[in-house]
């Protein structure tokens, strides 16, 4: 068996599959990776981890406790924990989620995966896929090791190169769709308004999220759609942005922190991508990760849905499920049951990822009023704060506590601004704003909800 990964963030074969012949573990570099993504793994995420038998994989590597969210708008703050009435794996302790230096926590995997007996990694740079002429069945891969060329054969190939793929065109129907860029900084020794929570911070500007992922480092994410004016080249570009419109919407006490980091000048950025789910049907390979499904990372939501995958992906490709990986016929057969039972671990986080994100980044009054809506909402607590943030944390599945948590926010809209105009305006809400504000409500989540319901 052949199992390729890039500068991935899944780096081992989960125990189902430690039952098969040897696994070839390809990467282009071996180097620690210094990266902005991956870095926030949620309590769902850290199940999957357990699962595999690999969440030793997040000790030793300086990580930070993280115990859910506080959400603000302008300021004003409203706390949103980790739900602890749900079973979880360990049911004594309360949900945890992790965040750390991404790269850190890759060089563990890797160091787990080369530990692992039957499997041997080498590092390598994959060029293309090897197909046989007979009848398109991936064979293996071709690579380019010291600057030879050099082939690896085996019954299935695994590819996860990341939102980068270079494999994705060749095999899959969907392109990703960059909505954003996530514009990063590290700050040294910030001080948060509550500690191990990630914070998510509104305005009418687009979206900022902040979560420690050191003892003294924390990670700042500055969402900037295309062609925002205040980022322009006209404006003074992203750090224009940076400090005339981000900085004054952070807490007061992180300010210092983030003006220090502007300063410094190590600012990176990433596309923030949307990835609709297919089904699989090439013989000989499976695609997974970022290379096949993406959403919005302002949920911090992605690794937790690759590691869900593979915890799945395991079970269905079990030897008592598929007595052999040659039989191409039952990997295909496992690879279409994987798609729509995947969907348990992935899609209320692909679809709450986008629909927040059109929320918190709000470009038109209606979605604007359902940005306001949405936070005090949260305010109300409950099961408006700790349903909604199960679902966000990968430990609530249900689609449809998604769908009904989005339409209450989308009436709680329309109360809210019901309670801030005068009455000889009421009529206007009621009979206009409250049509459109549903209609937008329905015009954010609907199309996500059908890439779902989709092969």
């Amino acid at each position: 068996m052949l199992t390729m990964f890039s500068g991935t963030k899944i780096t081992a074969l989960p125990p189902g599959v430690n039952a098969s012949p040897s696994v070839l573990l390809l990467e282009k570099s071996l180097k620690e990776p210094d990266r902005i993504v991956g870095e926030l793994l949620q309590p769902g995420g850290v199940n999957a981890l357990e699962k595999l038998g690999m969440r030793d994989c997040l000790e030793d590597i300086d990580a930070v406790p993280c115990y859910g969210y506080q959400v603000s708008y302008y300021n004003e703050p409203v706390h949103i924990p980790y739900p602890e009435n749900l079973v979880t794996s360990s049911p004594s302790n309360p949900p945890e989620g992790r965040s750390f230096h991404h790269g850190r926590f890759i060089s563990k995997l890797r160091a787990k995966a080369a530990s692992t007996p039957n499997v041997t990694v080498v590092e390598t740079t994959v060029i293309d896929t090897v197909k046989s002429e007979h009848n398109g069945q991936v064979l293996g891969v071709q690579c380019q090791t010291q600057g030879k060329l050099d082939y690896f054969f085996g019954a299935l190939t695994l590819i996860a190169d990341g939102y980068a793929s270079k494999f994705r065109k060749q095999y899959l129907p969907h392109q990703p769709e960059v909505r954003s860029k996530f514009w990063g900084l590290e700050m040294i020794d910030a001080e948060l308004p509550r500690p191990n929570h990630g914070h998510v911070v509104l305005t009418d500007a687009p979206p900022i999220l902040i979560y420690q992922i050191g003892t003294h480092e924390t990670r700042i994410l500055v969402d900037i759609p295309e062609g925002l004016p205040s980022a322009s080249v006209k404006a003074g570009g992203v750090k224009n942005h940076l400090l005339n419109v981000a900085l004054p919407n952070l807490p007061p006490c992180t300010q210092p922190a983030f003006r220090r980091a502007v300063e410094a000048g190590k600012l990176r950025s990433m596309p923030n991508s949307f990835l609709p789910p297919a089904t699989q049907k090439q013989p000989g390979l499976i695609m997974l990760g970022d290379a096949m499904n993406m959403r919005h990372p302002l949920t911090g939501g992605g690794m937790t849905v690759a590691f869900n995958d593979v915890v799945t992906l395991s079970t269905l490709l079990a030897p008592e499920n598929v007595s052999s990986l040659e039989d191409t016929s039952a990997v295909l057969s496992a690879l279409s049951t994987f798609h729509w039972q995947r969907k348990n671990g992935s899609s209320v986080i692909n679809i709450l990822a986008m629909a927040l994100y059109s929320l918190f980044a709000a470009n038109n009054v209606y979605l604007s009023m359902l940005k306001v809506g949405c936070f005090r909402y949260f305010q109300l607590g409950g099961a408006r704060i700790s349903e909604p943030c199960g679902m966000l944390s990968g430990l609530i599945t249900n689609p449809w506590m998604l769908v009904y948590h989005f339409f209450s926010v989308a009436f709680y809209a329309i109360w809210c601004r019901l309670q801030d105009v005068g009455v000889w305006k009421a009529p206007y809400v009621l009979l206009v704003e409250s049509v459109m504000v549903v209609y937008t409500a329905a015009r954010v989540i609907g199309p996500y909800l059908i890439w779902e319901v989709r092969r």
